[in-house]
């Protein structure tokens, strides 16, 4: 039964890799820009959440909604201030500026927050199931991460697919002089784009 037990934790595993994947590829296919500051942006909604509970004795589950709307908040900022310059800039230009947007971010942490490590409690509030008189264990956290993050991949998918904006989305990640001459206004889907990745990474911070 040990199979089964690492199995189950795989997946609940995988599906935070998902969710965390599905924010840099869909800036990075969309805007095509390499988002090195997403990693930065989970460590800032992981915070806030932890901050929100422990200081503010907050719901685990409104913390979590506070993450999401910071880290939106601090993507449209981070495309508005640091990326939109460089719309025609070299690959490199963009390069370094993720560079430094992520340093920034963590620094900014550190003097914020400190070096040292924090725990907190799960945010989960669901009972773990037991199989086979105990000896497969899923717990609450892998069910509500395994869940979540399939009901993040369907519900992108038909943001994508059957959406205007969703669509504005697609044909920006096709041809943006194209999507330009169809009215589409480019400017705003690309901070569409940072503030759903944004918001993503918020939700596999926690």
């Amino acid at each position: 039964m040990g199979f089964l037990n690492n199995l189950i934790n795989g997946i609940s595993l995988g599906s935070i890799y998902a969710v965390i994947a599905l924010g840099y590829t869909l800036v990075y296919g969309i805007a095509k820009m390499l988002n090195f500051a997403h990693g930065d942006v989970i460590m800032v909604g992981g915070y806030v959440i932890f901050y929100s509970m422990t200081s503010f004795s907050i719901n685990p589950y409104l913390s979590v909604l506070i993450a999401v709307i910071v880290c939106t908040v601090l993507g449209i900022v981070i495309e508005k201030v640091a990326y939109k310059p460089l719309r025609q800039a070299t690959s490199l230009s963009v390069l370094i500026t993720a560079i430094g947007v992520s340093y920034f971010l963590q620094n900014s942490a550190l003097l914020l927050f400190g070096e040292k490590p924090v725990n907190f409690t799960s945010v989960v509030n669901v009972p773990s199931i037991s199989l086979f008189d105990g000896q497969v264990v899923i717990t609450g956290e892998a069910i509500v991460a395994i869940v979540v993050s399939i009901l993040i991949v369907i519900g992108l998918s038909l943001f994508i697919n059957k959406t205007k904006s969703g669509r504005a989305m697609l044909a920006v990640s096709e041809d943006k002089d194209a999507a330009q001459l169809m009215g589409i206004n480019i400017n705003r889907t690309i901070s569409l784009t940072f503030a759903i990745g944004s918001g993503l990474a918020a939700i596999a911070g926690a």
